[in-house]
Order: C-alpha cells, then structure tokens, then sequence
C-alpha cells in the first residue's frame, strides 16, 4: 500500500494565494517527514479552486526540499503546453531528482485557458491523443520528429535525455487522468497507468480498472504486464478521533472552497456548466474515502484496495482549509493510519 499526499493548493474564503501557495509546500516537507509515499500536484489556471498554475514548477522546488518523497503532477494540463517543452521538464527534474519524479497528464476542461494560451478547443476535444504519443516519445527516443495535424517540425535531438540516470533505466512514470471509457482505452493502449478522481466510488473505479485491462490486452499487452500496472486512487482523507469529528471538519470548510472555486471557472465558447451542490459533494466524498478515526481511514484504504485492486492513494488532506490543521492531519495518517495498513 503506497498512500501519499494530493495538494490542490486550494485557496479557501478569506485567505491569501500565498498562504494557500506556502500550506501546499508544508503538506509536502510534512509529508516526508511523516513517512508518505508522494506528494501528488494540481493544476488550475485563473481560479481559487487550486492556486497552482504549474505543477511540474512546483514539482520542482519540493523535489529540491525533500529527500525521499516521490512528487508527481496531477495532473499537468497537457492541451496547455507543448508536449516536447513539458517533456525537456520532466526529463530534466527526472534526472536531477533520482527518478524520484512522476508526470501525470490530463486532457482538462473546455476552460478559457485555452484562449489565453491560445491553443484553442481543438486542443481539448481533438489533440490530446497526439499531444500524448508526442510526449511519450521525446521521454522515450533520443531524437524526435513530428508530422501530425497539430505538431509538424523536423528531427531534432533529445536533450537531456532520460536514460540518462545515473544508476536507473528508462524515463519517468507517465500517468493520465481518466474519467470517461475514451480515456480509458487511450491509457490502456499505451499502457499507461490511470489517476481515478475523487468523485468515483469504489464500484466505478473497479469497473475502470477492469475496462483497462481489457483494452490493456486486446492492444497486445500481456496479463502480466497489465497486472504490474500501479493505478492510482484519488480521494479525501480527514483523520479526527470520531468520524462526526472528522466529517464537521470538512463540511464546515470545503462547501466555501467549493462553492468560490468551481463557481470561477469560464468556459470558452459558453457552453452550459452544471455544478454540483458543495455541500452535497463534501458529504459525498466524507462517505467514500477515510475520513474518521485511524482505524476507520486505514479499513476503508484498505477495502478500496481490495474491490479495485489500486493499492496506490493520492488523499487530499488540505480539506480544513487551516495550515496547522492540515500538517495534523498529515502526521495523524503517517502516525495512526500507515502502520494499521
């Protein structure tokens, strides 16, 4: 069982992007200390819901503050960036962090991003399988060319590449974010592992891991090599010493974060958004993941473990919203809940 830590650097009422930035950073250095597998990293773009506009960025600094820790983006928005200059990153913090780095990878939103950055719907709804092979290919050839319809440009090398580790083989880990049979298929095809969010219960993640593993097969892929495969679990995890305790905590702080932050994101051809209820979504989630006494947290990892076969978490602990709160809740899972597993 790999539990780790998944940051949103969510800004709540009332506070400052800094101060939502530096509990982000503490959720981290935390984490390490208290024995978390990873940190896993959002990111968002001109919204409080997250106030990281660069995962990889952050990714960067806390690879440098830390020792052990693995640090992964969840996700790095890939129709907002060039797959080759988002590769030369992760390369780059690949080797200098000892392969201690993780890339996921998500097709986002139809959000106005996509106008700032300029790369447009078509980014969104139609490129994002090329910008993924695209991606995959300069983490894993030492010289890449491109002629597809997005991307077209001549031989060019590598530079740095990842095989270069010292002492390691191969590039960095490469996760996508899934929610949809399309992008199921796309991560099993390639044999990729997939970051289920924290909305899915157990049944659906299960039903996706299986849907994987078929698609994983029928591409040619063996059942050993699909069964090898680390998936990895969103979800919410809020250690109190009674689930009420634990539950008030989150149903007190995160309809507000919720509420200003899904409420700020734009489409960008003013298509219909619906919203779910804040308060609704937190009860939701305080029923699905570990949120209660350790004992409770550690049996509920280790059912979601047993029905999907994920033994992999990446749990938002930041849900109070409170930065000492946040590194309690931190040292409560590495302390009560990581040796119960």
């Amino acid at each position: 069982m790999r539990v780790g830590a998944f940051v949103l650097a969510a800004q709540f009422p009332g506070q400052g992007q800094g101060e939502a930035l530096h509990r982000a950073v503490r959720t981290a250095e935390v984490g390490e200390e208290s024995g978390l597998d990873s940190v896993w990293l959002a990111e968002h773009h001109f919204v409080p819901y997250g106030t990281c506009p660069s995962a990889v960025t952050l990714a960067g600094l806390l690879l440098g503050r830390t020792r052990r820790i693995r640090v992964g983006t969840a996700v790095s928005v890939l129709p907002n960036t060039h797959p080759v200059a988002l590769g030369e990153q992760a390369a780059l913090l690949h080797l200098l962090s000892g392969g201690r780095f993780s890339l996921g990878v998500g097709r986002g939103g139809p959000w106005v991003d996509l106008e700032v950055f300029g790369s447009g719907l078509q980014a969104y709804e139609r490129d994002f399988p090329e910008s993924l092979d695209l991606l995959l290919r300069w983490l894993r050839e030492p010289r890449v060319s491109a002629d597809g319809e997005r991307f077209r440009f001549r031989e060019v090398p590598v530079v740095p590449r990842t095989d270069e580790l010292i002492g390691g083989a191969g590039g960095p880990e490469v996760v996508v974010a899934c929610t949809s049979a399309k992008s199921v298929r796309l991560a099993a095809e390639r044999g990729l592992p997939m970051l289920l969010g924290m909305h899915c219960g157990d049944e659906e993640k299960a039903e996706m891991v299986a849907l994987w593993r078929t698609y994983a097969i029928a591409a040619g892929h063996t059942p050993e090599e699909a069964a090898g495969v680390g998936h990895v679990s969103a979800g919410v995890a809020q250690i109190a010493d009674s689930p009420t305790e634990a539950t008030e905590t989150l149903v007190k702080a995160m309809p507000g974060w919720l509420r200003q932050g899904l409420d700020a994101h734009v489409t960008v051809d003013g298509r219909h958004r619906s919203m779910r209820d804040p308060v609704g979504y937190t009860e939701l989630l305080c029923g699905l993941h570990p949120v209660g006494p350790p004992r409770l947290a550690a049996d509920r990892l280790a059912a979601t473990a047993e029905r999907t076969g994920i033994t992999r978490f990446a749990l938002l602990v930041e849900g109070s919203g409170d930065l000492v709160a946040t590194e309690e809740n931190v040292r409560r899972i590495g302390a009560e809940v990581l040796p119960r597993l």
